[in-house]
């Protein structure tokens, strides 16, 4: 069974992070156009934004099963610590992505899309320091 969660805790990880990546590329490709032309492309890659959901729920619900030999000791492990607190705030970067995607569909496009680029920053951040200290915790 383990075997199985850790594909798909991988298989959750490429499809999240692969989506930060994707769209911080697809970002600088929006930059290069013309202003109404670069908000609309933007919006329309918007729809990318699920697989990046469901590999983040792939991940956590995975993640979780595979933490359960973890739990006990966890107060003695502060990269963990720092890991999970790290997935929290990725949590909570995606989240609000989503809100304000939705209200640059339906309006006041130019301050959600600043917006969406700083939390996409802190959610490409974040995404890159979880696989980060899980390669130092788990090595």
């Amino acid at each position: 069974m383990r075997e199985a969660m850790l594909v798909t805790h991988f298989l959750g990880l490429t499809m999240g992070l692969g989506s930060s990546f994707a769209f911080m590329f697809l970002g600088r490709a929006s930059s290069k156009m013309e202003k109404d032309e670069g908000q609309k492309f933007t919006i329309n890659t918007f729809a990318m934004s699920r697989m990046g959901h469901i590999g983040l729920t792939l991940s956590v619900f995975s993640g979780l099963y595979l933490m359960t030999p973890f739990w006990s000791s966890l107060s003695s492990q502060p990269l963990l610590i720092a890991k999970l607190s790290l997935v929290l705030v990725l949590i909570v970067s995606v989240s609000l992505l989503s809100v304000y995607s939705n209200r640059a569909r339906k309006g006041d496009t130019d301050a959600n899309l600043k917006k969406i680029a700083a939390l996409g920053r802190v959610s490409l951040l974040s995404g890159i320091g979880i696989v980060t200290l899980a390669v130092l915790i788990f090595r």
